[in-house]
Protein backbone atom coordinates (compact mmCIF):
# COMPACT_ATOMS: atom_id res chain seq x y z
CA UNK A 1 0.00 0.00 0.00
CA UNK A 2 1.06 3.60 -0.60
CA UNK A 3 0.25 7.15 0.53
CA UNK A 4 0.96 10.04 -1.83
CA UNK A 5 -0.16 13.00 0.27
CA UNK A 6 1.75 13.58 3.51
CA UNK A 7 2.69 16.79 5.34
CA UNK A 8 5.68 17.43 7.58
CA UNK A 9 6.64 20.11 10.08
CA UNK A 10 8.11 22.08 7.19
CA UNK A 11 4.50 23.18 6.56
CA UNK A 12 1.58 22.25 8.82
CA UNK A 13 2.31 18.68 9.85
CA UNK A 14 3.59 17.66 13.28
CA UNK A 15 6.34 15.23 12.24
CA UNK A 16 9.72 15.72 10.58
CA UNK A 17 10.29 14.26 7.10
CA UNK A 18 12.47 11.55 8.64
CA UNK A 19 9.78 10.66 11.17
CA UNK A 20 7.24 10.33 8.36
CA UNK A 21 9.48 7.84 6.56
CA UNK A 22 10.07 5.92 9.79
CA UNK A 23 6.33 5.66 10.42
CA UNK A 24 5.75 4.51 6.83
CA UNK A 25 8.38 1.82 7.35
CA UNK A 26 6.61 0.60 10.49
CA UNK A 27 3.31 0.50 8.59
CA UNK A 28 5.00 -1.43 5.76
CA UNK A 29 4.00 1.11 3.12
CA UNK A 30 5.92 0.72 -0.12
CA UNK A 31 5.79 4.30 -1.45
CA UNK A 32 5.02 7.71 0.05
CA UNK A 33 5.08 11.33 -1.12
CA UNK A 34 5.90 14.47 0.85
CA UNK A 35 3.56 17.23 -0.34
CA UNK A 36 4.05 20.13 2.03
CA UNK A 37 2.04 23.29 1.41
CA UNK A 38 3.89 25.79 -0.79
CA UNK A 39 7.37 24.56 0.19
CA UNK A 40 9.87 21.87 -0.79
CA UNK A 41 12.32 22.54 2.02
CA UNK A 42 11.81 19.16 3.67
CA UNK A 43 12.29 17.12 0.52
CA UNK A 44 16.07 16.53 0.73
CA UNK A 45 15.75 15.08 4.24
CA UNK A 46 12.74 13.02 3.11
CA UNK A 47 14.56 11.49 0.15
CA UNK A 48 17.63 10.70 2.23
CA UNK A 49 15.52 8.96 4.86
CA UNK A 50 13.71 6.98 2.17
CA UNK A 51 16.99 5.76 0.73
CA UNK A 52 18.25 4.68 4.16
CA UNK A 53 15.04 2.83 5.04
CA UNK A 54 14.45 1.41 1.55
CA UNK A 55 11.08 3.08 0.94
CA UNK A 56 10.11 4.65 -2.38
CA UNK A 57 9.89 8.39 -1.68
CA UNK A 58 8.29 10.86 -4.09
CA UNK A 59 9.28 14.54 -3.97
CA UNK A 60 6.14 16.65 -4.05
CA UNK A 61 4.40 19.88 -3.15
CA UNK A 62 0.81 21.09 -2.62
CA UNK A 63 -0.05 24.50 -4.05
CA UNK A 64 -3.19 26.45 -3.11
CA UNK A 65 -5.10 27.73 -6.14
CA UNK A 66 -6.89 31.04 -6.60
CA UNK A 67 -10.12 30.24 -8.43
CA UNK A 68 -13.84 30.84 -8.04
CA UNK A 69 -15.65 27.86 -6.52
CA UNK A 70 -19.11 27.39 -4.99
CA UNK A 71 -19.99 26.81 -1.33
CA UNK A 72 -16.63 27.94 0.08
CA UNK A 73 -14.90 25.19 -1.87
CA UNK A 74 -11.15 25.24 -2.43
CA UNK A 75 -8.66 23.85 -4.91
CA UNK A 76 -5.17 22.51 -4.29
CA UNK A 77 -2.76 21.24 -6.92
CA UNK A 78 -0.26 18.50 -6.12
CA UNK A 79 3.07 18.34 -7.89
CA UNK A 80 4.51 14.80 -7.80
CA UNK A 81 7.98 13.69 -8.96
CA UNK A 82 9.10 17.31 -9.05
CA UNK A 83 12.66 18.58 -9.14
CA UNK A 84 12.46 20.13 -5.69
CA UNK A 85 15.53 22.29 -6.35
CA UNK A 86 14.25 23.75 -9.62
CA UNK A 87 15.11 27.46 -9.55
CA UNK A 88 11.77 28.79 -10.78
CA UNK A 89 9.81 26.53 -8.45
CA UNK A 90 11.89 27.49 -5.41
CA UNK A 91 11.66 31.19 -6.29
CA UNK A 92 7.87 31.13 -6.70
CA UNK A 93 7.37 29.12 -3.50
CA UNK A 94 9.59 31.56 -1.60
CA UNK A 95 7.33 34.34 -2.87
CA UNK A 96 4.33 32.50 -1.44
CA UNK A 97 6.16 31.93 1.84
CA UNK A 98 6.92 35.64 2.17
CA UNK A 99 3.24 36.48 1.78
CA UNK A 100 2.29 33.61 4.10
CA UNK A 101 4.33 35.31 6.84
CA UNK A 102 2.63 38.63 6.11
CA UNK A 103 -0.72 36.89 6.36
CA UNK A 104 0.23 35.40 9.73
CA UNK A 105 1.00 38.85 11.12
CA UNK A 106 -2.41 40.11 9.96
CA UNK A 107 -4.06 37.15 11.70
CA UNK A 108 -2.18 37.94 14.90
CA UNK A 109 -3.37 41.55 14.70
CA UNK A 110 -6.98 40.41 14.38
CA UNK A 111 -6.56 38.03 17.30
CA UNK A 112 -5.15 40.91 19.36
CA UNK A 113 -8.26 42.97 18.63
CA UNK A 114 -10.36 40.00 19.76
CA UNK A 115 -8.45 39.70 23.03
CA UNK A 116 -6.76 36.44 22.00
CA UNK A 117 -3.08 37.33 22.34
CA UNK A 118 -0.51 35.38 20.30
CA UNK A 119 2.87 37.00 19.71
CA UNK A 120 5.00 36.81 16.58
CA UNK A 121 7.92 35.41 18.59
CA UNK A 122 5.67 32.61 19.91
CA UNK A 123 4.57 31.84 16.38
CA UNK A 124 8.09 31.78 14.97
CA UNK A 125 9.21 29.45 17.76
CA UNK A 126 6.24 27.15 17.16
CA UNK A 127 6.82 26.96 13.40
CA UNK A 128 10.57 26.36 13.74
CA UNK A 129 12.07 25.63 10.33
CA UNK A 130 8.67 25.19 8.76
CA UNK A 131 6.45 27.53 6.80
CA UNK A 132 4.11 29.41 9.15
CA UNK A 133 0.48 28.34 8.99
CA UNK A 134 -2.79 28.58 10.89
CA UNK A 135 -2.25 25.22 12.66
CA UNK A 136 0.79 26.74 14.40
CA UNK A 137 -1.38 29.60 15.67
CA UNK A 138 -4.06 27.15 16.78
CA UNK A 139 -1.54 25.11 18.78
CA UNK A 140 -0.37 28.23 20.65
CA UNK A 141 -3.98 29.21 21.37
CA UNK A 142 -4.62 25.75 22.78
CA UNK A 143 -1.48 25.80 24.91
CA UNK A 144 -2.39 29.24 26.31
CA UNK A 145 -5.93 28.16 27.16
CA UNK A 146 -7.59 30.52 24.69
CA UNK A 147 -9.37 27.50 23.20
CA UNK A 148 -9.93 23.98 24.52
CA UNK A 149 -9.23 22.15 21.24
CA UNK A 150 -7.42 22.81 17.97
CA UNK A 151 -10.73 22.53 16.13
CA UNK A 152 -12.22 25.24 18.34
CA UNK A 153 -9.43 27.61 17.28
CA UNK A 154 -10.54 27.22 13.69
CA UNK A 155 -14.27 27.17 14.37
CA UNK A 156 -14.19 30.35 16.48
CA UNK A 157 -11.30 32.32 15.00
CA UNK A 158 -9.23 30.96 12.10
CA UNK A 159 -11.51 29.26 9.57
CA UNK A 160 -12.77 31.05 6.50
CA UNK A 161 -15.63 33.32 7.51
CA UNK A 162 -14.45 33.63 11.12
CA UNK A 163 -13.21 36.93 12.63
CA UNK A 164 -9.45 36.27 12.49
CA UNK A 165 -9.38 34.72 9.02
CA UNK A 166 -7.16 36.33 6.39
CA UNK A 167 -7.01 35.02 2.82
CA UNK A 168 -3.62 34.19 1.35
CA UNK A 169 -1.82 34.91 -1.90
CA UNK A 170 -2.34 32.06 -4.38
CA UNK A 171 -1.46 31.18 -7.95
CA UNK A 172 -4.16 30.69 -10.55
CA UNK A 173 -4.85 27.26 -12.04
CA UNK A 174 -2.79 27.67 -15.20
CA UNK A 175 0.23 29.20 -13.46
CA UNK A 176 0.31 26.45 -10.83
CA UNK A 177 0.10 23.67 -13.41
CA UNK A 178 2.78 25.31 -15.56
CA UNK A 179 5.06 25.75 -12.55
CA UNK A 180 4.78 22.07 -11.64
CA UNK A 181 5.41 21.04 -15.24
CA UNK A 182 8.42 23.35 -15.51
CA UNK A 183 9.83 21.63 -12.43
CA UNK A 184 9.49 18.28 -14.20
CA UNK A 185 6.54 17.03 -12.17
CA UNK A 186 3.07 15.66 -12.69
CA UNK A 187 0.23 18.10 -11.96
CA UNK A 188 -2.44 16.27 -9.95
CA UNK A 189 -5.69 17.85 -8.75
CA UNK A 190 -5.95 17.15 -5.01
CA UNK A 191 -9.25 16.03 -3.41
CA UNK A 192 -11.59 17.15 -6.24
CA UNK A 193 -14.68 16.75 -4.05
CA UNK A 194 -13.49 19.62 -1.84
CA UNK A 195 -14.14 22.02 -4.72
CA UNK A 196 -17.72 21.50 -3.46
CA UNK A 197 -19.59 21.61 -6.72
CA UNK A 198 -23.25 20.65 -6.17
CA UNK A 199 -23.11 17.85 -8.76
CA UNK A 200 -20.50 15.44 -10.03
CA UNK A 201 -21.08 16.65 -13.60
CA UNK A 202 -19.97 20.15 -12.58
CA UNK A 203 -16.87 18.68 -10.91
CA UNK A 204 -16.12 16.69 -14.07
CA UNK A 205 -16.52 19.80 -16.22
CA UNK A 206 -13.98 21.65 -14.08
CA UNK A 207 -11.55 18.73 -14.21
CA UNK A 208 -11.75 18.59 -18.00
CA UNK A 209 -11.11 22.33 -18.15
CA UNK A 210 -7.99 21.77 -16.04
CA UNK A 211 -6.98 18.96 -18.42
CA UNK A 212 -7.05 21.52 -21.23
CA UNK A 213 -4.48 23.46 -19.16
CA UNK A 214 -2.21 20.36 -19.07
CA UNK A 215 -3.43 18.68 -15.88
CA UNK A 216 -1.97 15.16 -15.65
CA UNK A 217 -4.25 13.47 -13.16
CA UNK A 218 -6.64 13.55 -10.21
CA UNK A 219 -6.62 12.30 -6.64
CA UNK A 220 -9.31 9.60 -6.52
CA UNK A 221 -8.42 8.01 -3.15
CA UNK A 222 -8.71 10.33 -0.15
CA UNK A 223 -9.58 10.18 3.54
CA UNK A 224 -13.33 10.15 4.07
CA UNK A 225 -14.17 10.22 0.35
CA UNK A 226 -17.41 8.42 -0.48
CA UNK A 227 -16.70 5.17 -2.34
CA UNK A 228 -19.28 5.92 -5.01
CA UNK A 229 -17.74 9.34 -5.66
CA UNK A 230 -14.30 7.74 -5.84
CA UNK A 231 -15.53 5.28 -8.46
CA UNK A 232 -16.96 8.13 -10.52
CA UNK A 233 -13.58 9.88 -10.44
CA UNK A 234 -11.80 6.70 -11.47
CA UNK A 235 -14.17 6.26 -14.41
CA UNK A 236 -13.71 9.89 -15.47
CA UNK A 237 -9.94 9.46 -15.36
CA UNK A 238 -10.14 6.29 -17.44
CA UNK A 239 -12.35 7.91 -20.07
CA UNK A 240 -10.12 10.97 -20.46
CA UNK A 241 -6.64 9.49 -20.07
CA UNK A 242 -5.96 11.11 -16.72
CA UNK A 243 -3.66 9.51 -14.17
CA UNK A 244 -5.04 8.63 -10.75
CA UNK A 245 -3.43 9.24 -7.39
CA UNK A 246 -4.36 8.95 -3.74
CA UNK A 247 -3.31 10.01 -0.29
CA UNK A 248 -4.47 10.31 3.28
CA UNK A 249 -3.59 14.02 3.69
CA UNK A 250 -1.77 13.00 6.85
CA UNK A 251 -0.64 15.83 9.15
CA UNK A 252 0.31 13.79 12.21
CA UNK A 253 -1.14 15.14 15.45
CA UNK A 254 -2.24 18.33 13.69
CA UNK A 255 -5.20 16.64 11.98
CA UNK A 256 -6.95 14.27 14.36
CA UNK A 257 -8.49 11.08 13.05
CA UNK A 258 -6.37 10.87 9.89
CA UNK A 259 -3.83 8.03 9.82
CA UNK A 260 -0.93 7.52 7.45
CA UNK A 261 -1.80 4.97 4.81
CA UNK A 262 -5.34 4.30 6.03
CA UNK A 263 -6.82 7.80 6.35
CA UNK A 264 -9.99 7.51 8.40
CA UNK A 265 -9.50 3.73 8.26
CA UNK A 266 -11.12 3.81 4.81
CA UNK A 267 -8.05 3.79 2.56
CA UNK A 268 -5.99 1.05 0.95
CA UNK A 269 -4.24 2.63 -2.04
CA UNK A 270 -2.71 -0.09 -4.23
CA UNK A 271 0.95 -0.08 -5.27
CA UNK A 272 -0.04 0.04 -8.92
CA UNK A 273 -1.15 3.67 -8.46
CA UNK A 274 2.47 4.62 -7.73
CA UNK A 275 3.88 2.57 -10.61
CA UNK A 276 1.33 3.93 -13.11
CA UNK A 277 2.12 7.50 -12.05
CA UNK A 278 5.85 6.87 -12.33
CA UNK A 279 5.36 5.32 -15.78
CA UNK A 280 3.41 8.38 -16.94
CA UNK A 281 6.09 10.67 -15.52
CA UNK A 282 8.87 8.72 -17.26
CA UNK A 283 6.94 8.70 -20.54
CA UNK A 284 6.48 12.48 -20.42
CA UNK A 285 10.18 12.94 -19.69
CA UNK A 286 11.05 10.76 -22.68
CA UNK A 287 8.72 12.77 -24.94
CA UNK A 288 10.39 15.96 -23.68
CA UNK A 289 13.83 14.53 -24.42
CA UNK A 290 14.83 14.37 -20.75
CA UNK A 291 16.88 11.38 -19.63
Amino acid sequence: MIDLQLHSNFSDGSMSPTELVQEAKQLELSAIALTDHDTTEGISEFLEAGQKLNILTVPGVEISIDTKLPNHGHMHMLGLFIDHQHNELVSKLNYLRFHRNERAQKILSKLHELGAEVSLSELQQEAGEGSIGRPHIAKIMLRKGIVSTLQEAFDRYLAKGQPAYVDKIKFNEEDAINLIKQAGGLAILAHPHLMKYPTFNETAEKILFLKSLNLDGIEVYYSGLDLGYSRQLIQLAKEHNLAVSGGSDYHGKNKAGIHMGSGQNDLAIPDEVYFNLKHKWEKLRTLAGIE
